[in-house]
């Protein structure tokens, strides 16, 4: 591969014509100047969101700067806490996916290689290997490898979980929520969170075991419990640390 071609691989995709442009503002919340990342775009609604990056602010087209920043001084205490907040933890949860990248997977780190070709995802040797066009968007194609290893593992361990309870394995899909790990319905069957595959094995697993226990009690009773206790008896450790380690998550 040349070396034009090599740098091409690294090129951000082009900015859609429809989509809201980001324009960087800063707005006084008491003595503090804060920057924020503005888009305006088809929303209807205000919007706040904080994270490692700053803030970003997210409004409709019809209001003026003047309603969008007194909307910001509005949430002011809110801010300024969660802007200390990030600025306060030691971890970067936002990746930038590039060659020789790292992610956590599974409990072990994976490295990322960045390769030309038709956006096709690999997995070789422990090496998620992105096989990129140009102009390819390489956190959706990594997006899309994580997915697929997650989907894997998650069915294997279903099925483990399911032979426990002397039933057939549920229909198993993939969950991209932001608040919850995992849902269950006699229905439609069980969905997991799929950045659980971030995390070391046993948190997928009590995740899953929890809601193969909710097949048997759709609630969280004490008989709920036991059955999860009977599946996964290390349950009360796994949930505390589950919550600790979701800070942990990378984001892409």
């Amino acid at each position: 591969m040349s070396l034009f071609e090599q740098l091409q691989l690294f090129r951000l995709p082009p900015i859609s014509p429809l989509a809201p442009i980001a324009r960087a503002r800063h707005v006084r919340i008491g003595t503090h100047l804060v920057p924020y990342e503005l888009r305006q775009g088809k929303g209807r609604r205000l919007a706040l969101t904080i994270d490692e990056r700053g803030l970003r602010v997210g409004a409709p087209p019809r209001l003026t700067l003047a309603e969008i920043e007194a909307f910001v001084r509005g949430h002011g205490d809110w801010v300024l806490a969660k802007l200390d907040e990030f600025a306060a933890r030691h971890t970067h949860r936002f990746l930038r996916i590039c060659d020789g990248a790292r992610l956590p997977v599974l409990g072990t780190d994976i490295g990322v290689r960045v390769v030309s070709g038709a956006n096709r995802v690999l997995w070789q040797d422990d090496a998620l290997v992105l096989a990129a066009r140009p102009d390819a968007d390489l956190d959706a194609l990594t997006r899309r490898g994580l997915q697929r290893r997650a989907l894997e593992h998650f069915a294997v361990r279903l099925g483990h979980y399911a032979a426990l309870m002397d039933r057939p394995a549920p229909p198993l899909g993939l969950s991209s929520a932001r608040s919850r790990w995992g849902s269950c319905s006699t229905a439609s069957g069980i969905r997991i969170n799929w950045r659980l595959v971030h995390l070391p094995p046993q948190f997928a697993d009590y995740v899953i075991a929890h809601e193969m226990a909710h097949l048997v009690e759709m609630n969280h009773s004490a008989r709920f419990w036991r059955v999860v206790g009977s599946l996964y008896p290390e349950w009360r450790t796994a949930r505390t640390e589950l919550k600790r380690r979701a800070a942990e998550i990378p984001i892409l």
